[in-house]
């Protein structure tokens, strides 16, 4: 379904309303209609409200002798500060599939607050590719995000409660790393001391905050495969130490059984619909730095059995959501990926090209506007490098290049040269302003791509000591020359391997603004060396984190949030929310 540049770009031309606008006014079918068209029983659809709903986990054994449909992850190149438009481009997907004669469903990580009430706004798609209630999925939703909140600040309640009672094992009040948690940004929490005042208030030592994302138990809830699975992860988490130097679990604390009752509910995945009445998954929502930042397996389990194509988005560029897709989440699934979507836009290649200063809030720079295929080219190998890192797994990629109404045809054209010349598929999209017939082409791309045989594999088996892991994230994902490890990192990756946490895959927390460790570096850089400051152990999760260069788990508010903007109107609507 080709669309000639004049249409794209004519379809581009207005000025959309604003997403809530936009959201508000489109209208909904009673979620129990699109589960009924889904073919979930009844009985494994809880509503709450009318266009929400949570699935029972029965749906998954009740699907379980459908036909499989193809599995397809949505990452992109290397994103400016200001995004690419992975979500929407996920969602427009979905839709669009429905416009060439098939079924689709579109699985996202729900939104935390903290980007929402800061500076990024929502995480629901834009314009004519949004799940809906734009309102309720952007501030509580179903309370998942607040039951993972509840649970990890429970382990941390007993964990104190276990020093000033002074009871079980010997914890080391010095080697405590777990910290406590909430889903709004405050920069003052990231250290805090805490048990000031007397000896009833506890024991007096330094803490902090993350915020709810970051959090190990919500990286567990993405990773679980049932009730009892989560049960079990949740009490293999490591909270610190003893003075012998013996791991402490949150099972030694006794917190492990209270957490998951807290968690029951949350477990069930969320089902919305997008403005074209899609099935919407959106469930768990794990940092895209120091956790694998994709979402539910769940979620993913039962929209695979439910319509011919799943579409799932993978947090940041190709080397990190979609690498951690593949080889954290599609190892502890057991599920194959068909093909994968790499997401482009002028407006990055051309960030990519080192010719330009983007900052976020701030309107682009007049002259990366202008026209200009020559910067396009410049910044050409940071798409060929994602393309090259989607190959690597055996995967085929199909570009999508999402249209923005500052583009020119000749940028686009520059765009599918490379990409065809990478050995890619690609397709022109307008889906922020068309919908889903704006991704009809992507999904007809992307249909033909998931029907090629392909050869998925892993980056590296699981009995690879986990240094080399990272070395071999680095150096093929990456392009660094090699790794350098601090004098910490080893003794921590010693100290895991003899524990016997060896085997797990690896997650490398670092800059999402760069291949490379340092955010200043764009494009595809080479002769470099990945730092490695740190090396943090997820054993609920399944993973170990390399830390690389300054990673913060809890964010600050800029000069200008997003919160100071949201209010009630005199119709006692939500106002403010982008």
């Amino acid at each position: 379904m080709a669309t000639s540049v004049k249409e794209v770009e004519a379809a581009v031309a207005e000025v959309l309303p604003s997403n809530l606008e936009i959201a508000r006014h489109t209208p909904r079918r009673p979620i129990t209609e699109i589960a009924a068209a889904m073919g979930l029983d009844p009985d494994h659809v809880e509503p709450y409200g009318h266009d929400v709903a949570k699935i029972d986990l029965a749906a998954i054994h009740a699907l379980a002798d459908r036909p499989r449909g193809r599995y397809v992850v949505v990452s992109a190149i290397t994103p400016t500060p200001l995004g690419e438009g992975k979500t929407t481009t996920a969602i427009g997907l979905a839709q669009g599939f429905y416009h060439v004669g098939r079924t689709a469903s579109v699985a996202l990580r729900q939104p935390s607050m903290g980007p929402t009430l800061g500076i990024k706004g929502g995480a629901a798609g834009g314009g004519y590719s949004q799940v809906i209630p734009m309102e309720r999925i952007n501030l509580h939703l179903t309370g998942d995000i607040h039951a993972v909140a509840s649970a990890h600040n429970l382990l941390a309640a007993m964990i104190d409660n276990h020093l000033h009672h002074r009871r079980g094992v010997d914890l080391d009040p010095q080697r405590i790393s777990w910290t406590r948690s909430m889903d709004i940004n405050d920069r003052a929490l990231r250290n805090v001391v805490i048990g000031l005042g007397g000896q009833a208030d506890g024991f007096t030592r330094q803490t902090g905050f993350e915020i709810t994302a970051a959090s190990e138990v919500m990286a567990i809830l993405a990773l679980a495969h049932s009730l009892s699975d989560l049960r079990l992860r949740l009490g293999r988490i490591v909270v610190g130490y003893t003075r012998s130097n013996q791991p402490v679990t949150a099972e030694d604390i006794g917190a492990a059984g209270a957490m998951t009752a807290l968690l029951k509910d949350a477990l069930k995945p969320n089902l919305l619909q997008t403005l074209e009445h899609t099935p919407a998954l959106m469930h768990a929502g794990p940092f895209g730095n120091i956790a694998h930042g994709n979402s539910s397996i769940v979620a993913d389990r039962i929209a695979l059995r439910t319509s011919d194509y799943l579409i799932t988005e993978a947090g940041f560029g190709a080397d990190m959501g979609a690498e951690r897709f593949f080889n954290i989440k599609c190892r502890a699934s057991g599920m194959v990926p068909d093909a994968a979507v790499v997401v482009a836009t002028v407006r990055g290649l051309k960030f990519h090209s080192g010719k330009f200063r983007v900052v976020p809030g701030r309107p682009l720079p007049e002259e990366m506007t202008a026209e200009s295929p020559d910067d396009v080219y410049a910044g050409a190998d940071n798409l060929r490098k994602q393309i090259e890192n989607i190959r690597i797994h055996g995967i085929s990629p199909v570009v999508a290049i999402n249209v923005f109404p500052s583009d020119f045809a000749s940028e686009h054209e520059a765009i599918r040269n490379v990409a065809e010349r990478a050995g890619a598929r690609v397709a022109l999209c307008t889906h922020v302003r068309d919908g889903g017939w704006g991704a009809a082409e992507l999904a007809e791309a992307v249909a033909e791509a998931a029907e090629e045989p392909n050869q998925f594999e892993f980056l590296y088996p699981e009995e690879m000591n986990l240094d080399d892991k990272i070395k071999r994230i680095a150096t093929r994902i990456y392009g660094a020359e090699g790794v350098a490890f601090s004098v910490e990192a080893r003794k921590q990756i010693d100290r895991y391997q003899y524990q016997g946490y060896g085997e797990l895959p690896v997650c490398i927390a670092k800059t999402h603004l760069s291949l490379s460790a340092d955010a200043s570096l764009q494009g595809a850089p080479t002769g470099w060396t990945l730092p490695v400051k740190e090396v943090r152990l997820s054993a609920g999760a399944g993973f170990v984190y390399a830390l690389c260069g300054e990673v913060r788990t809890m964010p600050g508010l800029g000069g200008n949030p997003a919160a100071g903007h949201i209010d009630i109107d005199e119709n006692e609507q939500i106002v403010g929310l982008f």
